[in-house]
């Protein structure tokens, strides 16, 4: 186990999650195979099980920064058109598009649509989770309210037969968007990647199967 060996005074949850990321396997084999951040390996193990990206789709990407969901994209969505929304500043990636700005709020949306000019995405992904204040039922309000921009929007550009994977927390899906995504895609359900940390209550709810004329 790495121990941290500097004389800066540091609180003891700082110095706990320094040791963490200094010992966690997969913060080690990002920086050794290039990832920004250790969430490259949750999009690949839910693209390894749900088969989502392919070569030439149409991919966005919500809450993207620092860009390890983007790199697997373009990794694995090659010769597509790949945008990436965050508040925080993303450095370059190959030919992803970046928007800077808050994507609930509508001026942001209306620059996507601008971006996207008319084309129907292929895959929305969305590893957005707003500050957490460690109360659970206040934490799972917010990351609700996140989840049902992401729900409308795929009501505004999702394709027929496309899909959308978005963070929630332990628990699952609020039950009134969960039925809602269920009426509009052929199959949903939740899933928490290996890579995810297991004291963490992120999971993501998978939407597949975007249905052309949803009841």
């Amino acid at each position: 186990m790495v121990t941290l060996k500097d004389k800066k005074k540091r609180s003891n949850s700082s110095r706990a999650w320094l040791t963490r990321q200094l010992n966690d396997p997969y913060v080690l084999q990002a920086k050794a195979d290039g990832y920004r951040s250790r969430s490259a390996y949750k999009l690949r193990e839910i693209d390894k099980k749900f088969r989502l990206l392919k070569p030439g789709q149409v991919v966005v990407d919500l809450g993207c920064a620092p860009g390890g969901w983007l790199q697997v994209v373009t990794e694995r969505a090659s010769d597509g058109i790949v945008i990436g929304v965050d508040l925080q500043d993303v450095a370059p990636i190959g030919n992803v598009e970046f928007i800077k700005g808050d994507f609930t709020e509508q001026s942001t949306v209306d620059i996507l649509l601008e971006r996207l000019n008319g084309k129907h995405v292929d895959v929305v992904l969305s590893d957005m989770a707003a500050p957490a204040c460690g109360i659970p039922a206040v934490d799972t309000v917010r990351i609700t309210v996140l989840v049902q921009h992401v729900a409308d929007f795929c009501d505004q550009v999702l394709r027929s037969g496309g899909s959308m994977v978005a963070k929630v927390l332990r628990g699952g899906t609020e039950t009134q968007i969960l039925n809602e995504l269920k009426r509009k895609f052929s199959k949903v359900v939740h899933f928490k990647p290996e890579s995810s940390r297991q004291d963490s209550a992120e999971m993501f709810v998978i939407a597949l199967g975007r249905k052309s004329n949803p009841n």
